[in-house]
């Protein structure tokens, strides 16, 4: 990702029907953190683009402090207009090739149960994540928080 990519980025975070505004605004800080910081090393961003070099996709990830070899999906957004054409796919493929270049061991991703990440909840899956664990009522009464694991080869 780079500076131009910014503006793309942030339409493609707000056109995503399932992101409130404290998470679009979250998001767009760890955006502006990988763009504005270049010795921080907490997030690590992709895009995806098209044939053209539009943006159709982007991810955040990190390693995980205190651990060894773990890292966290901490986004990954598709435009919805783009949804099921790979870009997704592509991006978790880009991601798990440089976790395993940097020793990583497992990748770990949180998401909501909420019928509208039913999607989401369904792509992981057909990836290879596996759900490790549940927290009943998490985000709030009715949604709770999953968390899905892929262990990566070493």
């Amino acid at each position: 990702m780079a500076s131009h990519d910014r503006a793309s980025v942030a339409s493609l975070v707000v056109s995503v029907d399932n992101f409130n505004k404290a998470e679009i605004e979250c998001a767009l800080e760890l955006v502006d953190i990988y763009l504005n910081d270049a010795d921080q090393t907490d997030y690590h961003l992709v895009v995806a683009e098209d044939a053209t070099g539009a943006v159709r996709a982007y991810a955040c990830w990190g390693p995980v402090p205190l651990t060894v070899g773990t890292y966290d999906l901490y986004w990954i957004a598709t435009h919805p207009q783009w949804r099921g054409c790979g870009f997704g796919n592509a991006l978790m493929t880009y991601i798990e090739t440089r976790v395993v270049e940097r020793q990583g061991r497992l990748l770990v991703v949180e998401t909501s149960s909420k019928s509208s990440y039913a999607g989401t909840v369904e792509f992981y899956r057909r990836i290879g994540y596996r759900e490790a664990s549940r927290i009943r009522d998490f985000y709030d009464i009715g949604d709770d928080r999953l968390i899905f694991v892929k262990r990566l080869a070493r």
